[in-house]
């Protein structure tokens, strides 16, 4: 629409000043203010009413902080990676944090097409973890696979239930926080359409360690990850914004005084936790809505509904994403191939539509049922 298409030409144009001009969100921001103006929201992929509207504000405030933590680098970020990875049938995945955690679709007992949306087995992201240096896997959905493929590849494999579009309890919360803190190397998190689930405990995990403000990590992540947070998970947030600050300032007050003992101390909590004995998974029970995995086995969930829709579009056209538009903002000049050197699989793409047609096949015989990133 005129209006999207407006927006996303300020904040692209916007965030240019804020990147190279070293102007200040709010002076930016300032600029924009000007008789009964109103500008679209940067909503969530909910079906229905918008109940939390993110500002142009907040995603300045969220390039800044991105900027401030070294999230956002158009030296190594590049776009077409980001196309090709984020489409449903190349493994629908996208960096939220580069090199630490990234946000991914659940994978498949087999790679298949349902419900309108591509899935793709453990084995077809080996080769792009493996590369990437992703050593961890947390499944916040039910059992679509066994957690036994991703193990015996090497992977370590966690899980922490809680359902569809609801809200992690505090017991879940701290499990992820400590997995992400102890992890040797990055983490890729999954629901079922790695949007809602995955966005908020990924957002804990930001607000605590870096200090941003709810709608400051839900703008960037937005950003990344376009539609993720959704429904009542955006307020849920802001509850615990001053919690998770709180919780990070106490995190790093204690590696200040005595970094060896503290690490000491998380290991050892980790080990505490036990994440798969009962005495978690009744805590984890108690505190949360009532999960089963025979709800999402045999209905339609929101996240079905979520990974048909975008598949669709897809298909329609593609939609560029905010962080596609504002590197072409400032690197016009600039082509570059994709930044996977160490891949002899992956083929030339200079092109949109040559990303388009790129296949999720392994470089090897697999079996037919079996798909690789390339």
């Amino acid at each position: 629409s005129p209006g999207l298409i407006s927006v996303y030409f300020i904040f692209s144009s916007s965030s240019f000043r804020i990147i190279y001009l070293r102007e200040s969100p709010e002076n930016v921001y300032r600029h924009l203010l000007f008789g009964n103006v109103s500008y679209l929201p940067f909503r969530d992929a909910a079906f229905g009413t918008c109940t939390f509207h993110l500002t142009l504000l907040d995603c300045f405030h969220a390039i800044n902080k991105a900027l401030q933590y070294g999230f956002l680098d158009f030296n190594s970020f590049d776009a077409n990676e980001y196309e090709h990875y984020e489409r449903a049938e190349n493994g629908d995945f996208n960096w939220i944090i580069p090199k630490k955690i990234m946000a991914f679709s659940g994978p498949h007992s087999r790679s298949r097409t349902e419900n309108g949306y591509p899935h793709h087995a453990p084995e077809a992201y080996f080769p792009y973890f493996k590369r990437h240096n992703v050593t961890t896997v947390i499944r916040l959905n039910k059992k679509m696979y066994d957690s036994r493929r991703f193990k015996d590849a090497g992977f370590d494999h966690y899980d922490l239930f809680f359902a569809d579009g609801s809200i992690p309890n505090d017991a879940i919360i701290k499990a992820f926080l400590n997995i992400c803190e102890n992890a040797e190397g990055a983490i890729a998190v999954h629901c079922k359409a790695g949007l809602g689930r995955t966005g908020t405990l990924i957002a804990c995990y930001i607000m605590k360690h870096y200090r941003m403000t709810a709608a400051e990590t839900i703008a960037w992540i937005r950003i990344c990850r376009p539609g993720s947070v959704i429904g009542t998970q955006q307020h849920f947030l802001l509850e615990k914004q001053s919690e998770m600050w709180l919780e990070g300032d106490v995190y790093r007050s204690k590696l200040k005084k005595t970094q060896k003992l503290a690490v000491t101390k998380i290991l050892s909590g980790v080990d505490d936790i036990s994440i798969n004995d009962s005495k978690y998974q009744n805590a984890s029970r108690k505190d949360s809505e009532p999960y089963s995995d025979e709800e999402e086995t045999h209905t339609v969930t929101q996240g079905d509904k979520l990974r048909a829709l975008k598949s669709k579009r897809q298909a329609k056209a593609y939609s560029v994403p905010l962080t596609v538009i504002l590197q072409s903002s400032v690197q016009k000049s600039k082509q570059s191939e994709p930044s996977i050197s160490d891949s002899a699989g992956l083929s030339k793409r200079t092109t949109r539509s040559t990303a388009r047609k790129s296949s999720f096949k392994s470089t090897t015989p697999k079996p037919r049922t079996r798909s690789v990133l390339r």
